[in-house]
């Protein structure tokens, strides 16, 4: 008999067990996010306690996520560290703002890319990931092309905790040495810097692709950006 995937509402349970949604202006996960034909990715620049880049790929109606330690390289001989974290709500394709002080994560997010992503290779996502080999592509306004996630071997002294090696594919979008253009300090969504948003100056100017006022069913179809 095939075992039945975990529902969103479950997979969140980690999630919201962090957040005091009185005092976050994070997405619950209660509203049913808007659907898709392709699955979407997003990557949130998060100044948190050290700067970090949040990648999340939509899977299984929820987002994977990673805490990148440093920006995507697009050189393939340069490994970026990539902290395996909670599940996160579709809804949070959309988050762009500042976390309060005291909540978890506390500090500022910007949408530094979206798009959508697939599976690279015979076998799905969720086999791939079960197998510590995450091959995939993007196709974002910053990141594009093939990328793999490689979980290495568990840390003893750090029990509970998967870290995985974010690695740039061979092809036309990689390239030797650093990139400039993806330190450019906006966000994909509204224009503005890391500095603005803290401040709560400007606005978002994109139309959110993934809000909807319907309650959240029990299965949903993936959403995001």
């Amino acid at each position: 008999m095939a075992r039945r995937k975990p529902t969103p509402k479950r997979q969140l349970a980690a999630y919201r067990a962090k957040r005091d949604f009185t005092r976050t202006s994070e997405p619950s996960g209660d509203l049913e996010a808007a659907r898709s034909t392709r699955l979407r990715f997003v990557v949130q620049k998060h100044a948190a306690t050290r700067l970090h880049y949040d990648l999340r790929l939509e899977l299984d109606g929820v987002f994977k996520s990673w805490a990148v330690t440093k920006i995507p390289s697009l050189d393939p001989a340069i490994k970026r560290l990539a902290v395996e974290v909670e599940d996160h709500p579709l809804e949070y394709g959309d988050f762009e703002g500042t976390i309060a002080p005291g909540q978890y994560g506390a500090g500022t997010v910007q949408l530094w890319d979206r798009g959508f992503w697939e599976p690279d290779g015979t076998r799905t996502a969720e086999q791939m990931l079960a197998r510590g080999e995450l091959k995939f592509k993007l196709a974002g306004e910053r990141l594009k092309g093939g990328w793999v996630l490689v979980r290495m071997r568990p840390d003893k002294h750090r029990a509970g905790r998967n870290n995985w090696l974010l690695i740039k594919h061979r092809d036309a979008f990689s390239h030797s040495g650093d990139d400039a253009a993806l330190e450019a300090d906006s966000s994909v969504a509204s224009r503005r810097s890391m500095a603005a948003i803290a401040a709560g100056k400007g606005r978002r100017t994109a139309r959110p692709q993934s809000r909807s006022r319907r309650p959240a069913r029990t299965r949903s179809r993936p959403s995001h950006v």
